[in-house]
């Protein structure tokens, strides 16, 4: 059920299509009073009398007017009330910050051909690796989400690097930290007054995923140690790894990398108002 009196959070918002051929909404709440989800639908014409923020993730709302499904456990919205409004992310100055710590891990790659290719792809792409979330959903999703998850992850390897006895190649680990979800910039869009994210749809025709994008630009450019990193770092192949961990004789590596990534995702800085100063 629903209180009226309550201060939601919210969670997750899509748009998709009905039979009908007609928008909805699927908006899911967090109950701030017991942490208890709320599944709404919100009907085409509920949603043409919105300004698209209200639904940013992170957003404090009140529902105004609704009405509860027993049948289908959800929400039908017709009215919302918003009490606070989320940050979108980082602000420019922030963006800089992040930025300039992220290359500056380029001086600890000796590698001197992985080292000129990383500074000439983040420098050709410096505006879009500045803006992009590192999810759609699921965590870092808001404006400069990618490059605060990429340093999580470089900073959780430096850690275990020194920690394990282990001899890894500390130039792959690092590129590998640093381009295994760069695909991101292309496959994802970031309205920066609303902080909505969508997926490009020119990048889903040609590529499949953002793995497969990072996956082949270091084998194109002659990096395959780093490119199998990235092909296994989502750990599984039903959650999008091209290399799946549960194969005889992967290299240590490979789990690695999935490892500090999955860190990163899981308890990491998921939600910009966890964000320092946030």
């Amino acid at each position: 059920m629903f209180d009226t009196n309550v201060d939601y959070e919210v969670v997750i918002f899509s748009i998709g299509d009905t039979k009908a051929g007609t928008k909805m909404g699927k908006l899911q709440l967090k109950n701030l009073s017991d942490n208890s989800l709320l599944n709404c639908i919100l009907w085409e014409e509920t949603l043409n009398r919105f300004d698209s923020k209200i639904f940013r993730t992170g957003n404090i709302v009140r529902i105004v007017s609704a009405s509860f499904n027993e049948k289908f456990n959800n929400c039908l919205v017709s009215a919302l009330a918003l009490v606070k409004e989320a940050k979108t992310g980082l602000d420019e100055r922030e963006r800089e910050e992040a930025y300039a710590e992220l290359v500056g891990y380029f001086d600890k790659i000796e590698d001197e051909k992985l080292n000129k290719f990383l500074t000439t792809f983040f420098m050709e792409h410096k505006e879009k690796i500045k803006i992009t979330p590192a999810a759609k959903l699921m965590h870092h999703n808001y404006i400069g989400g990618l490059m605060v998850h990429i340093l999580e992850c470089l900073k959780y390897a430096q850690i275990n690097m020194e920690a394990s006895n282990y001899r890894f190649n500390r130039d792959h680990i690092l590129a590998a930290c640093i381009l295994h979800d760069i695909g991101k910039i292309f496959e994802y869009t970031i309205d920066l007054e609303t902080g909505l994210i969508d997926y490009d749809e020119n990048f889903r025709k040609e590529w499949l995923t953002h793995s497969q994008y990072g996956f082949t630009i270091c084998m194109s450019n002659g990096f395959k140690e780093v490119a199998k990193m990235i092909a296994a770092h989502h750990g599984r192949s039903d959650w999008g790894a091209i290399i799946d961990l549960d194969q005889k004789d992967i290299e240590p590596e490979l789990y690695f990398i999935h490892l500090v990534d999955n860190l990163s995702a899981k308890f990491g800085k998921i939600n910009v108002k966890y964000l320092e100063g946030v």
